[in-house]
């Protein structure tokens, strides 16, 4: 009988009963504890980990809070290719484009720097006791900071010899601040065949007054002042009333345009207006009332000229 002997590495007992025994189930092994176990002078500089796969170990479980980097050093470590650091040039574009062209459209405008226009007619309204139709239409093209503005206002008599009384300006228009604009420019006036050099303020006073102001040099050297205030009383959110007053000035006497030194009338109105949904379209009704004042008032009494008048008016204001 021939015994046959197989070739295996020494094993010691107790190793080999931890081997065939059911504890060699790696779940039922007991939990070590490392604690206490001293690993500082270990060398593990020539270990190589580079083949380790380490994707499926789970480590959310553990504290690293009492760990000791403070002695580690980085200075050698590469991290060029990780996500931060310097942008790259390209990055972002000033315009925000991203390096992205604009297509057939080209390069889209702020709205702000987009030029636009409108038209505004403050007033077209008719006057029954004077039968007369008052008008005030400015209409103007720009940007919110650059425009350029064609102003007109008057009157048109609507019997006798149909007389048309207007002042019209050509003016460039520019913010000053928050609540007020600046014009200055050129004007023609109808009622006295005379051209005349603009310069005014418009805006918002305080109590959300619209104010404006505007001087009026004419060839002959003539001083014209223009003022007028006007405010909106809100009943809701369709009716509104609105009272607004304005007063008329010159410099010195002129006797052929019927014109005296200092303030020659003053104009007042008083109108319920409705505001369509829109609010681009409000009719409204009122009533009206003219005065001349100071030496006018003797003169127009010379010429046996009324010097006050009142009128109910009716009319319509819109915009687009």
């Amino acid at each position: 009988m021939k015994i046959y002997k197989v070739g295996l590495p020494f094993i010691g007992m107790s190793s080999l009963m931890l081997l065939t025994s059911p504890l060699a189930n790696a779940a039922e092994m007991p939990i070590m504890d490392h604690s206490s176990m001293d690993m500082s002078g270990m060398d593990h500089s020539s270990m190589d980990m580079s083949d380790m796969d380490h994707s499926s170990m789970d480590m959310s479980g553990m504290d690293h809070s009492s760990m000791d980097m403070s002695g580690m050093d980085h200075s050698s470590m590469d991290m060029s290719g990780m996500q931060g650091g310097e942008p790259p040039a390209d990055a972002r574009s000033p315009d925000y484009s991203n390096g992205v062209p604009y297509g057939q459209y080209g390069k889209p405008m702020m709205m702000g720097s987009m030029p636009l226009w409108g038209v505004s007619v403050d007033d077209l309204g008719y006057q029954f006791d004077d039968d007369q139709i008052n008008f005030e239409a400015t209409g103007w093209y720009g940007t919110d900071s650059n425009r350029v503005r064609l102003r007109t206002e008057g009157s048109a008599q609507t019997k006798d010899d149909k007389e048309i009384d207007s002042l019209s300006s050509l003016a460039y228009w520019k913010p000053l601040s928050i609540f007020w604009n600046g014009e200055a420019g050129v004007a023609y006036d109808t009622e006295n065949d005379k051209s005349a050099v603009m310069a005014g303020i418009v805006g918002t006073a305080p109590y959300f007054i619209e104010t404006d102001a505007r001087a009026y040099l004419y060839t002959d050297g003539q001083l014209r002042l223009d003022l007028g205030a006007e405010y909106e009383w809100r009943l809701d959110q369709h009716w509104v009333v609105i009272p607004e007053v304005g007063l008329t000035a010159f410099s010195k006497d002129d006797h052929d345009n019927d014109i005296t030194k200092g303030f020659n009338e003053m104009e007042t109105e008083v109108r319920l207006t409705y505001e369509t949904f829109s609010r681009q379209l409000a009719p409204y009704i009122g009533v009206s009332y003219e005065t001349a004042l100071g030496k006018a008032r003797g003169q127009r009494r010379q010429h046996n000229e009324s010097v006050d008048s009142s009128s109910l008016t009716a009319g319509v204001k819109f915009w687009f």
